[in-house]
């Protein structure tokens, strides 16, 4: 039943007096993914209980939930690389608390929003840019794999001293320099054009390779016989009009197997 609609009465000086107000007081509820604390006159009391339905005294104990389900801060940074580059990070942190340490979490340093504040943001912040550095930024941006797992590591073991477990690291963004990006453009252009120019070069040898094995085979078929027939081939049977200073005409030789003109 709700406790909105719960009417209990006693009887005091003849009078009936509802108890809603103090029942409701009286009533503690942990729910689930929470743990309670019981603070009594302002101290803590007993152990964290579990998610359910708790009493407690009205005016003298008070509860606190703790959230013990995994939750998420982000955090961006700036750092260098080992070659002095400029690098904006991005990473997401998932984390929680040990349950079995929430009353020590509580004493020792707070609410969750004081967990997050004063231990993971800081310890999150310090871990990348320590981790940055060792790389350049060549290798940071291709091996980002590799990164997340070293921070995970040095991250898990910087938290937990203090009761809080770390179930992921995410590499959310990485952004080298404007300059960074222009040169590395530019990079790419003047390689694709070495590229370009070594198979267009590689083109025209493959082409002057197979011009001189065309000249070479030929050079080895046409023998004298052969340009002998063709001239045979091609003469229309006349002679030539214009002849030498000496008066000779050119005799073609009909007998290319000799080599001698027949009488």
């Amino acid at each position: 039943l709700s406790l909105v609609t719960i009417s209990i009465y006693t009887h005091c000086k003849g009078e009936m007096l509802p108890l809603t107000s103090t029942l409701k007081r009286s009533i503690f509820i942990v729910y689930p993914g929470q743990r309670g604390l019981i603070i009594n006159l302002g101290k803590l009391q007993g152990e964290p209980i579990d998610e359910g339905f708790h009493f407690i005294v009205p005016h003298v104990s008070s509860g606190k939930r703790i959230n013990v389900r995994i939750q998420k801060t982000v955090v961006k940074s700036n750092a260098r690389t080992k070659d002095l580059q400029r690098l904006q990070t991005e990473m997401a942190l998932n984390w929680k608390i040990d349950p079995l340490k929430v009353k020590e979490i509580y004493q020792t340093i707070g609410s969750e929003q004081d967990i997050n504040v004063k231990i993971i943001t800081p310890a999150f912040d310090e871990v990348i840019k320590g981790s940055i550095p060792s790389r350049s930024l060549n290798n940071v941006l291709a091996q980002r794999e590799q990164l997340r797992e070293e921070i995970t590591t040095k991250i898990q073991k910087r938290l937990a001293p203090f009761g809080i477990l770390v179930a992921d690291v995410s590499v959310v963004n990485l952004i080298a320099s404007e300059e960074f990006t222009k040169a590395t453009e530019a990079r790419q252009i003047a390689e694709q054009e070495v590229v370009t120019a070594k198979k267009q070069a590689e083109a025209l040898i493959i082409k002057a390779k197979g011009e001189a094995e065309s000249q070479k085979l030929l050079q080895q078929t046409l023998t004298a016989q052969l340009l002998q027939k063709q001239v045979i081939d091609k003469w229309d049977g006349k002679l030539p009009t214009v002849t030498g200073g000496n008066n000779n005409i050119p005799l073609l030789n009909i007998n290319p197997t000799t080599g001698q003109n027949k009488p």
